[in-house]
């Protein structure tokens, strides 16, 4: 565990005094919880604060960061730092957990640090470190997406692309907030994805930058490609899409939260005059 992580302690305390609540259980106790009542009373935020903190049980340190990410005061600064300082976690839950919670209170600022992510050797957290970047509004984000729309292809004996189909058509949706020439050209290519999901996520981004439609024809785009001289005279905003579900059985008791729903909305950072 990195040192930097005591740092950090400060966090118990200023999650109870954001609620006035002091914690009545720790997490070995609420694992030892006998009773259905025991189990749907919430975590209080000091509790959620140790659990995000602990230095030896990474699943403590992955719910933990769930549970403050998806609070009402998650989008502090100190617990954005948290947040952070988790991208580096030795454990990949604990990395999915903090680049999804980058994604909901992060700033285009921390777009470097989830780029870098792009490249880890988790699929899971390449997926999540792709769908953060179509809420965060950076420009040296596109290169590397373009580098994980691409379908793997041998060169030279080796394998090169991005090998998860769910991260290339999360990096297709992230680029169509970009309206850079870099961008088109990988788009229409991804059009002959081996995966449908791949091919709609490019078509939809390939929509929402130039205003054409031709659906999932190739050449067509490139037709069109080659003979326009104002490729994003179309364009229109590009909305990312946001988490939705319906409740579970559980989140029908009282005092159990709500699923953590929310509108859709245009990335962090990214300018009205951007998302004409």
């Amino acid at each position: 565990m990195p040192l930097r992580r005591v740092t950090h302690l400060a966090l118990v305390p200023a999650a109870a005094a954001l609620l006035g609540l002091a914690a009545c259980e720790t997490p070995e106790e609420m694992r030892g919880a006998k009773s259905l009542l025991q189990v749907a009373q919430p975590i209080t935020p000091e509790q959620a604060a140790q659990m995000a903190i602990d230095p030896y049980d990474a699943d403590n340190r992955y719910r933990g960061t769930m549970l403050l990410a998806n609070s009402w005061f998650g989008g502090d600064a100190v617990y954005v730092e948290l947040y952070a300082d988790h991208l580096d976690d030795e454990d990949a839950n604990v990395r999915v957990a903090a680049v999804r919670a980058i994604g909901i209170h992060g700033s285009p600022d921390h777009v470097p640090r989830v780029v870098a992510l792009l490249g880890d050797p988790d699929d899971r957290v390449r997926l999540e470190a792709a769908r953060t970047l179509q809420r965060l509004h950076n420009p040296v984000a596109v290169g590397p997406l373009i580098d994980h729309v691409r379908e793997p292809e041998p060169t030279r004996g080796v394998f090169d692309g991005e090998t998860d189909a769910r991260v290339r058509a999360e990096s297709a949706h992230a680029l169509g907030q970009y309206a850079d020439p870099r961008v088109l050209q990988p788009l229409i290519a991804a059009l002959d994805d081996r995966n449908l999901a791949v091919n709609t996520a490019a078509l939809h981004s390939l929509r929402t930058l130039t205003g054409e439609d031709h659906g999932f024809d190739r050449r067509a785009w490139l037709r069109w490609f080659n003979q326009t001289s104002s490729p994003f005279a179309g364009r229109t905003a590009y909305i990312y899409p946001a988490f939705r579900r319906d409740r579970t059985l559980i989140e029908f008791l009282p005092f159990v939260p709500p699923p953590p729903n929310e509108p859709e909305s245009t990335p962090v950072g990214m300018r009205p005059v951007e998302a004409r």
